[in-house]
């Protein structure tokens, strides 16, 4: 069973950053497009194990910052090798300025 999770408040992620959230022990990465959009990921590569929270976002693609391979942070696709394999992406709801997950 999923339920929204309150871990950040939105005026604390930069617009073209990203930062580590924690929550139930769950290492996630919450992303703020430079237009302004949040969204969720797990914080690991699937390649190597590089927290993605340290990587290049570049429009909606983060770039892991071991071996450059991209996922789409919309959906966790992989986008540019090695990633092949996708990350779990999270839904994401901005509320009273806080950023809330649904876990």
């Amino acid at each position: 069973m999923s339920q929204w999770t309150d871990v950040a408040a939105a005026d604390d992620i930069f617009e073209g950053a990203a930062i580590a959230v924690t929550p139930s022990g769950l290492d996630i990465a919450v992303y703020k497009t430079e237009a302004g959009e949040v969204f969720a990921t797990d914080n690991i590569c699937t390649h190597g194990h590089a927290r993605l929270c340290d990587g290049f976002l570049e429009g909606h693609e983060i770039e892991c910052p071991f071996h450059q391979g991209r996922f789409d942070i919309r959906t966790g696709q992989p986008t540019l090798e090695p990633c092949v394999d996708a990350i779990k992406s999270y839904p994401v709801k901005i509320e009273g300025g806080r950023v809330w997950l649904e876990i």
